[in-house]
């Protein structure tokens, strides 16, 4: 039986560098950095002071059926996503089918705010402050219950928390939903929140840099942390197409696998990230010779470059050199959860455009990293094909195949 064909109609992003599509993409291109000072608390007692939060964002805006104040910020930054990208989309809520439209989002921590205020509260012995909303604020699954409650979607709703590549995992359970029938339209992406548990965790691994992320750069220190959120809408190509909608890719595969080596760190030959590749250019048909551009993990830390670095030689060989590759977490931070969510959307965008973002804060190339990393400046090349790469704790690997949408056959 022939297979759907799924694209990508509409995409929503909450960020460091601007909210919604349009300012995103163009403060992306032109190389804006999100990362600055922590303001959202006290760092006083960290080695460390710099992070990416998103500023300016009203929540009024885009949650009218739900109580806002009642919702956790990943919950918020969710909604506001994923009606972002339904109007990018221009779908119309009211005219879907509400038990076939359906919701699958990716975190890593859920909402770690609330359970920091639990634990102040337990600290200052006023538990009684807590109140019973605290069950229903912090578990991670509500991130998609609150998106499917605040649009009315009755279908598919999955929450996939496998930390750093949620994003990815979450966007390919929503491809093999729709191919398999379950669902006429899916909003898939992740959302994460900055927070002391997320911060305080990577400050004392020693993993975030003091002043900038500098991926695959000979003098990076380390990752930025970072939050916000990012949703696509996937839809059958058969459907776009019937409404007219503007399709910027679409999804051709994917590939999962796990390292089963440490719990923080990669395997050191690469072997699963290797592996996610490997099974999605298969599972798409086409094999390293067909990749236009690679969004790469691209952290700035030491080990992950290097590693990252390593696998894509391994697979692409001597086509790892012509493939430009760029890290946005440059700019953004590592957004956790929400990192490769957002990443598959530029890399819908980069297919759409023939655009590549830049990786910023490049100053000299590491001889361990001597790739195409698109140092510092956006590049116009042709992308027909667009890998999107996600590495996680645990061990978790996703790779996410686009291509630039061309015809029917």
């Amino acid at each position: 039986m022939k297979q759907r064909r799924i694209v990508v109609t509409g995409i929503g992003v909450v960020t460091p560098i601007g909210t919604g599509r349009e300012r995103f993409w163009t403060n992306l291109l032109e190389g804006q950095s999100g990362i600055g000072m922590v303001q959202s608390f006290d760092t006083t007692s960290y080695s460390v002071h710099r992070g990416a939060e998103v500023h300016d964002f009203e929540v009024e805006n885009y949650v009218s059926n739900l109580d806002a104040a009642h919702l956790g910020r990943a919950s918020q930054f969710a909604i506001a996503a994923a009606r972002l990208a339904l109007a990018d989309a221009n779908v119309e809520i009211a005219s879907l089918d509400l038990e076939r439209a359906g919701v699958s989002m990716g975190t890593t921590s859920g909402e770690p705010r609330e359970v920091e205020r639990f634990d102040d509260l337990f600290v200052s012995k006023k538990l009684e402050r807590v109140g019973p909303e605290f069950l229903a604020l912090y578990p991670s699954h509500v991130i998609a219950a609150h998106i499917a409650r605040e649009l009315r979607f009755a279908g598919v709703n999955i929450m996939i928390p496998t930390a750093c590549a949620a994003g990815n995992y979450a966007i390919a359970h929503a491809f093999d939903v729709l191919r398999a029938g379950r669902a006429n339209l899916m909003l898939a992406g992740g959302s994460d929140s900055f927070s002391r548990i997320t911060y305080t965790g990577f400050a004392q691994l020693g993993a975030i840099a003091p002043e900038l992320c500098q991926p695959f750069d000979r003098y990076r220190k380390g990752m930025i942390p970072g939050e916000g959120a990012g949703v696509i809408v996937l839809e059958p190509m058969t459907s776009a197409v019937r409404r007219g909608a503007r399709i910027y890719a679409e999804i051709t595969g994917y590939g999962l696998s796990c390292d089963a080596h440490h719990m923080t760190a990669a395997h050191p030959n690469g072997q699963g990230a290797v592996r996610a590749m490997e099974q999605a250019l298969e599972q798409s048909s086409m094999g390293p010779e067909d990749v236009s551009y690679i969004s790469a993990h691209g952290t700035g830390t030491l080990t992950n470059d290097r590693l990252e670095t390593l696998a894509v030689k391994r697979l692409f060989r001597d086509a790892a050199y012509r493939i430009p590759i760029s890290s946005i977490k440059s700019m953004l931070g590592h957004t956790m959860g929400a990192a490769s969510a957002i990443e598959a959307a530029v890399c819908a965008l980069a297919c759409f455009h023939d655009r590549i973002p830049p990786t910023i804060n490049s100053k000299e190339p590491d001889p361990e990293c001597d790739l195409d990393y698109v140092p510092n400046c956006a590049r116009d090349h042709p992308v027909r094909v667009a890998m999107n790469n996600a590495y996680a704790f645990g061990g978790n690997n996703a790779s996410l195949v686009l291509r630039k949408f061309e015809s029917l056959n």
